[in-house]
């Protein structure tokens, strides 16, 4: 228990006693988190270990002649580097429900996934050890090193609201195996002591219609005493909102005053910050970033004051890491010895690959990400191996635009909801240019300045973009376009992809997304938003 002197030698208890409790049973799986940060290669070299055991007993380890234990160069040469369609001939083996093709032990669960590379869905399995001791173990990390570093959290004492999705018998599996969100299949396995302290109730969370789940979740706010909630940050700003506008309420302090941590993920959080504060004003609230996905849980902020994410090297997640400029050696099979935690240096940008304990082996996740420390291990996320546009030879990767819109936004104290970002096709005489469409929630006094500086800022991040774009040599002006309130949602809506894991691309190389929403922006809404 952690006291607080005040005058008179009086104390106070300043942390909740189950708060406490956490803390003690905790304590234990912190100080190994600490191990981890001092001697990250021999975790990952110990769980290479474990991995290549249940690796041995599956049909897809004999298909690649792993029957026993084998070296980490063994491996790299015995099985290549598969992206999600390479690997979706296995994974429907297990849909079919065919045991021990990727996993010695048996997969009933699947986390549909979109992404955001492809409008195909990913089917991605979750054996009970990814779900245990990958996803929910990263989560009680967080936490864990949340109340570690916030003494006087109260954050047991009140509810966790969380959206979820829902889940869908596999037809595949003839009953035998479900799918859904991975948010959605993480609330049908969590245990019974989360269930006493998440809102809304599981019938409610694991709603297919979102509009739905929200309007229940806006008739009971009042119920609930919220001290956290998580989820991609756009979901959650619309739920927010709508709470909003449903109680007739300024702030979500003023409907639940315990409100200290948003766990958020996914996507950018500082495009948003600035309208979350709005919403929730004080110094007593924080936010947390995490790196979990579909395929796993990687790493999350441990500290306030970093922005990058402490790497998990202890959490069922073997990493190798491509650098960008041999990625295409990597694709084509003639390079196989990607780095490892022990081999990365804090200048590449790398792509993520991961051999996971739900029997992903050498899976090239999709992911760009950047260490920005090596003792300990801390990353950001940089982009995506397929999320950039290359249409004019700049090269513009996600975390240029994420960097510059947050620049250009603060310098101008702007809001936007969301935005993508399309090449505009040289036709003609005409050079290139990049369309941003862009859905503000406080709009920039002057567009023209608004979009030159973002202009500088891209400029300012990106060599190749610079090239392209001084004297206008290949590009002109980058063009804005203001979308009204509600586009990005109505387009969401009519693609049936509201809330869960679903995000708006950023980048584009094609015009599809872009003259779509156009084409929303031109003509009025299906239904009211």
């Amino acid at each position: 228990m952690f006291f607080t002197k005040c005058s008179n030698n009086v104390y106070i208890c300043t942390m909740s006693l189950t708060s406490d409790i956490y803390s003690l049973l905790t304590r234990n799986m912190l100080n190994r988190l600490e191990d981890t940060r001092k001697n990250p290669v021999y975790f990952q070299q110990n769980l290479f270990g474990r991995l290549n055991d249940s690796l041995s007993r599956t049909s897809f380890g004999k298909e690649h002649g792993i029957t026993g234990k084998c070296t980490l160069r063994e491996f790299q040469e015995a099985v290549p580097l598969r992206d999600y369609d390479k690997f979706e001939p296995f994974i429907e083996r297990v849909r079919r429900g065919e045991q021990n093709v990727l996993w010695d032990k048996p997969i009933k669960w699947f986390a549909k996934s979109s992404g955001t590379s492809s409008s195909r869905s990913k089917f991605i399995p979750l054996s009970a050890d990814s779900l245990h001791n990958c996803h929910f173990s990263g989560m009680k990390k967080m936490i864990a090193t949340y109340v570690r570093n916030n003494p006087a959290s109260r954050i047991f004492d009140g509810d966790a609201l969380t959206l979820g999705g829902s889940v869908t018998i596999d037809e595949l599996g003839r009953g035998k195996s479900h799918y859904g969100d991975l948010s959605a299949v993480m609330l049908r396995n969590s245990p019974f002591w989360v269930e006493m302290r998440r809102v809304p109730g599981r019938k409610i969370a694991l709603m297919g219609d979102f509009e739905k789940k929200v309007e229940e979740i806006c008739k009971n706010a009042h119920r609930y005493n919220v001290t956290n909630f998580s989820g991609v940050p756009s979901w959650n700003l619309v739920l927010m909102r709508r709470v909003l506008e449903y109680t007739g309420k300024s702030t979500l302090t003023e409907i639940w005053p315990n409100l200290e941590l948003f766990m958020h993920g996914g996507i950018n959080f500082d495009p948003y910050r600035a309208e979350y504060k709005k919403i929730i004003p004080g110094k007593s609230m924080h936010y947390m970033e995490n790196y979990n996905a579909s395929e796993g849980y990687f790493a999350f902020q441990d500290s306030p004051d970093d922005k990058s994410m402490l790497l998990l090297t202890d959490n069922g997640v073997f990493y190798e890491f491509i650098p960008m400029a041999r990625l295409n050696e990597a694709l084509s099979g003639s390079f196989t010895r990607f780095d490892t935690i022990e081999t990365v240096n804090t200048t590449d940008n790398y792509a993520v690959v991961l051999t996971t304990n739900g029997g992903l082996w050498r899976y090239l996740l999709g992911d760009c990400v950047r260490f920005t420390s090596l003792n300990p291990h801390k990353i950001i996320i940089s982009g995506r191996t397929q999320l950039y546009i290359n249409t004019f030879g700049e090269e513009l990767m996600i975390n240029n635009a994420e960097r510059a819109m947050t620049a250009v936004c603060e310098k101008h104290s702007v809001s936007v909801t969301n935005y993508t970002v399309a090449p505009l096709f040289m036709e003609g005489n005409s050079k290139g240019a990049h369309q941003w469409l862009i859905e503000f929630s406080v709009k920039p006094q002057d567009m023209a300045l608004f979009t030159c500086d973002l202009d500088s800022e891209l400029r300012k991040l990106n060599s190749d973009y610079d090239a392209k774009r001084t004297n206008n040599v290949t590009m002109t002006m980058p063009q804005v376009v203001e979308l009204r309130e509600g586009s990005f949602y109505e387009w969401m809506r009519q693609k049936g992809k509201l809330g869960g894991q679903n995000k708006v691309p950023r980048l584009s190389g094609e015009r599809n997304h872009a003259e779509q929403l156009i084409e929303i922006q031109q003509s009025a809404f299906g239904k009211e938003l």
